[in-house]
């Protein structure tokens, strides 16, 4: 009897030990699974970013930052570069590649040895080390057969070449990662376009610069992206800095899934066509604790972009945060699901603009500009679909729709203009709502400008936008 009390004891001991093993298992995975957050399947995907909670102030501590986003997943910041940080599993060094990093001696090829080696291994983590200059050629970093996950962690510093036969008669890119999965670029490096050698009107920009006026008079019209990524998907720039780029520092095109942060793009005020940050055709796109300082937009997002959100930017010098031209040389443009907050914008052109050429058609739809501090701009809002870049520009009947177009708190000192709204005879521009918006100049006053504009006031203006014009159009909305 007592033997089998003793059994009878001892199952249920071991019973109740397996109880609790299996408890704390289903409470870690519970706990792993509360650091995603999920959005229904159901729902559209254009209302992922209106979801976010309302934030103010241009501070770079993001804590809890909403970063990757794939099939409806948010994944922190922070756990998306401890992932991939703790994926690694081989390093590959420039220098073990012949690299010699003393800013005069051509290292391309060494970044090509690295790049062969490093793209057969997934995960993997090429090292270009900090306290070193290295000057590249033009060159692309290619897939689509490359393993997934590479890490490129760029610590020191990288040059392009500013003699004109390295450019032949002229080339779109300098630096280029194309139609791979998983690129991570990372670090505190910087690459540095040299840039000077590109602005014909401004050889002496950069007085610590070897480029000579005669040098600079040689170089091809054709000016180079400095790093532009291209068919790629899961793509992360976090760190690095651009500077004097020959024209835009940063281009994604045809992307899925990009995430910039900690990103720096620094040229001149007067360094022509240099964006910071240029999207195309790509989507799902995050942009956040960045300082963008160039000669034109500090983002510019063209044609084929969608889930477009921003937010802690700085930007200035430079033309302001833009969506266009769109629709140039009678071409279809569609640009949707764009959410712009917390946003500090200096001496700039503009503040937040559409812009569309006449002629174009497709739709600009669904657009947020919010918590947008502005200091010394010229024209704080604007819509222009009567754009041109000074080329012949005629009237033309059709035009790039612009509906759903939202702006809540926009606010600081303007120079020009505080409100520009410039919209199609034909097809004029609709839901356009304004709200908190107190904008003061530093000269002397001029009154907003509405033409064929329509939608409503959600509080009262400074200063007061009368022009905008109640109601709807009854020209239909157009979706792309």
């Amino acid at each position: 009897m007592v033997r089998f009390y003793l059994e009878n004891l001892s199952l249920i001991t071991i019973l109740i030990i397996a109880f609790f093993v299996w408890s704390s298992r289903f409470e870690s995975c519970n706990a792993r699974q509360d650091k995603y957050w999920r959005q229904s399947k159901t729902a559209p995907a254009e209302t992922v970013f209106l979801q976010k909670e309302k934030g103010y102030g241009v501070s770079h501590d993001q804590s809890r930052t909403f970063s990757k986003f794939v099939d409806y997943h948010y994944i922190w910041a922070d756990e998306t570069m401890a992932t991939n940080q703790g994926q690694s599993s081989a390093t590959f060094n420039v220098y073990d590649y012949g690299a010699k990093g003393d800013g005069h001696t051509d290292d391309t090829k060494a970044f090509e040895a690295v790049w062969a080696a490093a793209c057969k291994v997934e995960a993997s983590t090429i090292v270009v080390p900090s306290g070193s200059t290295f000057l590249v050629q033009p060159v692309s970093f290619a897939g689509p057969n490359c393993a997934e996950n590479i890490i490129f962690q760029l610590d020191g510093k990288i040059i392009a070449p500013t003699s004109a036969g390295a450019w032949g008669s002229g080339l779109l890119q300098w630096i280029e990662f194309t139609k791979l999965k998983g690129i991570t670029i990372r670090g505190k490096g910087v690459i540095d376009g040299q840039g000077s050698a590109w602005w014909h009107e401004l050889p002496t920009l950069s007085p610590n610069s070897e480029v000579t006026g005669e040098l600079s008079k040689k170089m091809p019209g054709t000016k180079p992206t400095a790093l532009r990524f291209y068919g790629s998907t899961n793509v992360t720039v976090t760190g690095i800095t651009i500077q004097n780029s020959p024209q835009t520092h940063l281009k994604f095109d045809d992307c899925t899934s990009v995430q910039v942060s900690g990103f720096t793009a620094a040229s001149p005020a007067n360094s022509p066509h240099t964006d910071g940050i240029h999207l195309q055709n790509s989507r799902d796109v995050l942009i956040y604790s960045t300082d963008l300082a160039c000669g034109d937009d500090c983002v510019s997002i063209q044609t084929g972009c969608s889930n477009v959100y921003i937010h802690n930017v700085n930007c200035g010098p430079g033309h302001g945060i833009s969506i266009g031209g769109l629709g140039k040389d009678n071409t279809k443009a569609c640009v949707s699901n764009v959410n712009v907050r917390d946003v500090a914008m200096q001496n700039t052109l503009t503040g937040v603009r559409i812009k569309t050429w006449q002629g174009g058609s497709g739709s600009v739809q669904g657009i947020t500009f919010s918590n947008i501090q502005v200091s010394g701009v010229e024209t704080p809002i604007m819509i222009d679909q009567f754009y041109c870049d000074g080329s012949k520009c005629s009237n033309k009947s059709s035009a790039v729709a612009v509906s759903n177009i939202n702006y809540v708190d926009i606010k600081g000192t303007y120079t020009r203009n505080p409100v520009h709204f410039a919209c199609s005879d034909n097809l004029p521009c609709t839901g356009v709502s304004l709200d908190s918006i107190e904008l003061k100049s530093v000269g002397e006053d001029s009154q907003p400008f509405c033409w064929n504009t329509y939608g409503e006031l959600k509080s009262v203006t400074v200063p007061p936008i009368n022009c905008l014009q109640s109601g709807k159009s009854r020209k239909p909305i157009v979706h792309c």
